[in-house]
């Protein structure tokens, strides 16, 4: 557009078409580099001292950079204990924290381009967000809810139409939402308002859409859901602890306060710590069995025979490294080896969802999301890294671990018709028959 109107400023033969363009930008009124310039104008009130009172008289003494480090580590204790908590009070607990955690996310994200573009009062800005909140949550949890408790929504009906039409039901959901935006657009606002409605959807995209796959390893077994995050969190704390002590060489302009040292230290930790998690709750029924819905109780079960890979099985050492430890063989759970690849990712390549988010706060000149946790910032100043997480550990189960669930395939079976059924029940027979596995009785031949 500035292109257009530059041209048709030292065009005055320009054609009626680019006239009625200049004059609607004009009216508008805004440009890329216009509202940059707003952006930059916004500043970013002097942040108040969240600190709670009783920890700035005891550590009143200390200098900001030591107070700060007591600070962080007294509250991160407080939040690990909160984490230990919730993990206690099982899955359901679990999932309703991570709803609640979402909804923080996407509120901190929103308000920064509320405050960002306040001045122009945009109409139905924050209705319409909240609105398609709600419309991606119905859509996602729908689909978790007709595939993980499938057996209680063939009970009820009301639950079976609305599990039958689900998809249909949220794209009418949506599409009364796009068609609300249509009809808010304001003349001398067009610009803006596209502006955020592109911010809400790749807020939706970030916050929603991943922890919804949070959910999904959740049910897969808990410590596909507490080892990750536990990975992250380690890494997040060595790698603090690591540049607090030793940090000389920054490791990236956009995180200024990070370094090489805290990197290298947070990586090595995270893995060994990755190792010893895996193995102390392999061994624990509750952690690695998949949460399922027990349609008789009506309640979520984790008992299961656990599968070979929380077993424990004895490996070979390979020759060079027996020369240095003395052993030939080591037992552990094949599911450590995972751990080396969760761990690995969580140090190397999880930093980058924090970079990119200091980078997103440095694009709008704030410190922090929010000012939630003091010390930390907002929630999601503490998750940043936790949804990149879980879109790897989503990713990695669909690739190298999950097979074919015959207990779904049994229930989506039972849904079908009888003639259905017992056509596929021929076919299997007659394969199965095939392959020797059944024998032909006198009323088949």
């Amino acid at each position: 557009m500035t292109e257009l109107r530059q041209r048709v400023v030292h065009d005055p033969d320009a054609p009626p078409e680019d006239k009625e363009l200049e004059s609607e930008a004009k009216v508008d009124g805004e440009t890329a580099s216009d509202s940059e310039s707003r952006v930059e104008a916004v500043t970013q009130p002097a942040s108040a001292d969240d600190t709670p009172e009783v920890l700035n008289r005891a550590l009143s003494n200390l200098s900001s950079r030591w107070k700060n480090w007591w600070v962080r580590g007294i509250l991160t204790l407080a939040m690990i204990a909160f984490f230990f908590i919730i993990i206690y009070l099982g899955p359901m607990v679990l999932m309703m924290i991570v709803m609640c955690v979402q909804i923080k996310c996407f509120h901190e994200i929103i308000t920064i381009g509320y405050n960002v573009y306040h001045s122009y009062d945009l109409p139905w800005f924050r209705t319409l967000s909240w609105y398609f909140l709600l419309c991606v949550n119905y859509f996602f949890y729908g689909e978790t809810v007709t595939d993980y408790f499938f057996t209680l929504v063939q009970r009820e009906e009301p639950l079976r139409i609305l599990s039958k039409y689900h998809r249909f039901i949220s794209f009418t959901l949506y599409l009364t939402g796009f068609c609300m935006f249509v009809l808010s657009l304001v003349k001398k606002h067009y610009r803006l308002q596209f502006y955020m409605f592109g911010w809400t959807h790749v807020t939706l995209l970030i916050v929603v859409t991943q922890s919804h796959l949070v959910i999904h390893n959740l049910f897969e077994g808990m410590i596909w859901f507490i080892v990750p995050i536990s990975c992250v969190i380690c890494n997040d704390i060595m790698a603090y602890m690591f540049g607090f002590f030793f940090g000389r060489t920054p490791l990236i302009k956009l995180s200024p306060k990070k370094t090489w040292e805290g990197f290298i230290g947070g990586c090595f930790a995270t893995v060994v710590f990755g190792l010893l998690l895996s193995y102390v709750m392999s061994g624990y029924r509750c952690f690695v069995c998949p949460v399922e819905y027990n349609s008789d109780t009506n309640s979520f079960t984790v008992d299961c025979e656990p599968s070979d890979l929380f077993r424990l099985q004895e490996y070979n050492i390979p020759g060079v490294i027996q020369s240095l430890i003395g052993w030939k063989t080591v037992r552990m759970y094949p599911f450590q080896i995972h751990s080396i690849a969760l761990s690995t990712f969580a140090s190397l390549i999880g930093p980058f969802g924090g970079f990119f988010a200091s980078g997103f706060k440095r694009a709008f000149k704030i410190k922090d999301f929010a000012n939630t946790i003091p010390g930390h910032g907002g929630i999601m100043d503490r998750f940043d890294c936790q949804y990149l997480m879980a879109t790897f550990v989503n990713v990695y189960i669909a690739s190298f671990i999950r097979g074919p669930n015959p207990s779904k395939l049994v229930q989506q079976f039972l849904t079908l018709r009888p003639d259905q059924q017992l056509h596929i029940f021929n076919t299997l027979k007659s394969h199965l028959m095939d392959k020797g596995m059944l024998t032909a009785t006198t009323e088949d031949e």
